[in-house]
């Protein structure tokens, strides 16, 4: 059967079907979790390919390209300043990546209740708040030096059975340390199980985020 025409959807992005599918009367479960993929302030649909590539070879990856030009820096939602948001903003973006989420889910074939988010910096903040805001879209989500950008908790139950790895710097010098465990609550608050993990390291990516994230998302 073919698949119908694409249709008009409100974020560019890029899509790699799965690969790692199993063959007819294997013992194999089925195919790794679908992943989608948020890049960082100033990346493009293109950044985090290789790193989804990396931590789950052979997963189906979704990577829409942030719509907010910041002096031309892409991102998911503006800014007023370095380090202070509004809300309204933020709450209206999320809700708009949601709806393009489940556009993009049905029209490439993915199952919602498995897609992991992975997202960096900006990307992982938008993922921390489809999770908050629109929970039923996601079935959980790598956060790699993700920050408090809405301070609002889940509803309580609307977790429940969703997993969160949080991946922060000790030396990070954009992520106030008191971020992560705050970020961890709000979250836990919905019933999410939570690993949040702090590596010596700064707000770039490292080897041990790849390490720690394939072995998260292993332990499905």
């Amino acid at each position: 059967m073919s698949r119908p025409p694409s249709p008009k959807f409100t974020y560019q992005h890029l899509f790699e079907p799965a690969t790692d599918l199993p063959a007819v009367g294997s013992a194999k479960a089925g195919p790794a979790a679908p992943l989608l993929l948020l890049h960082g302030t100033g990346g493009n649909e293109h950044d985090l390919l290789r790193l989804g590539r990396a931590i789950s070879p052979g997963a189906a990856l979704l990577s829409p390209r942030g719509d907010v030009s910041e002096g031309g820096a892409l991102r998911f939602f503006a800014r007023l300043a370095d380090g202070v948001f509004d809300p309204e903003e933020i709450i209206r973006r999320t809700h708009a990546l949601a709806d393009f989420i489940v556009a993009a889910t049905a029209h490439h074939q993915l199952d919602a209740r498995r897609l992991i988010a992975v997202g960096f910096s900006n990307g992982a903040n938008i993922a921390a708040t489809l999770m908050l805001l629109r929970p039923e879209i996601l079935g959980g989500a790598v956060l790699l030096r993700a920050m408090v950008v809405l301070d609002q908790a889940a509803a309580p139950g609307s977790l429940t059975g969703k997993r969160v790895l949080l991946l922060n710097g000790n030396v990070d010098p954009i992520i106030p340390l008191d971020h992560p465990p705050r970020l961890a609550a709000l979250l836990r608050t919905g019933g999410a199980e939570v690993t949040a993990q702090s590596l010596a390291a700064s707000h770039g990516l490292t080897p041990q985020d790849v390490a720690h994230a394939q072995a998260w998302l292993a332990k499905r």
